[in-house]
């Protein structure tokens, strides 16, 4: 398994291209903004894109999800359906924009070649936010962050989700790298011991 991450649009989100490099299937995570640079990044690749995957449904993290679909016809796009239709002027209608947008939820897995991946769904952020966990890696998108969590206060955010969603990402067995939608990464080991928020979710 390989990770390259890049940070696109003005909030510089973390869009990362998960490879599977013994099959060569490719899955583009929280692509929210550069459609041309991140297509550019992906034909250098010796991989077939597979799927776009979506942590949560907010403009910062699907911007480029249209053109992207466009350009890599059959590629199929994933996202929780709690934020198909948008909550506010943060979450974009989705389903508007992508006629065979697909769905997943709560323990629903996807196969990438030889990995599986497996949705976490954690709310909080948006109603339909999801941690994606693929062997020793967690994309958080804005759930949970280096030192930090996500905020709750936009539309359609709930503060006690939020905390119940961080209570049951540290209840994961084992240390995961955490990549995040935004700033730096991090491990779940780091933030169970040094985590405010995660230390008061799990009070």
């Amino acid at each position: 398994m390989k990770i390259k991450s890049m940070q696109v649009g003005e909030l510089a989100t973390n869009c990362y291209i998960l490879i599977d490099d013994v099959e060569k299937k490719a899955a583009v995570i929280d692509p929210g903004d550069e459609a041309d640079r991140i297509l550019a990044e992906l034909r250098g690749l010796d991989a077939q894109v597979e799927y776009i995957l979506l942590t949560h449904g907010h403009y910062d993290h699907i911007g480029a999800v249209a053109q992207l679909h466009e350009a890599l016809p059959g590629t199929k796009v994933y996202l929780h359906k709690a934020d198909s239709r948008g909550t506010g002027f943060h979450v974009v209608p989705l389903a508007d924009q992508v006629a065979d947008l697909k769905y997943y939820s709560d323990g629903d897995t996807l196969t990438l070649g030889s990995l599986t991946i497996h949705v976490i769904h954690t709310p909080g952020h948006t109603p339909g936010g999801v941690t994606l966990r693929v062997e020793d890696a967690l994309f958080t998108g804005d759930t949970l962050f280096a030192g930090s969590m996500g905020r709750s206060d936009f539309p359609g955010g709930n503060t006690q989700q939020l905390f119940a969603s961080l209570k049951k990402l540290a209840q994961l067995e084992g240390d995961f790298q955490v990549l995040p939608g935004h700033d730096r990464a991090t491990t779940l080991d780091r933030e169970r011991r040094s985590n405010v928020f995660m230390l008061e979710a799990l009070k």
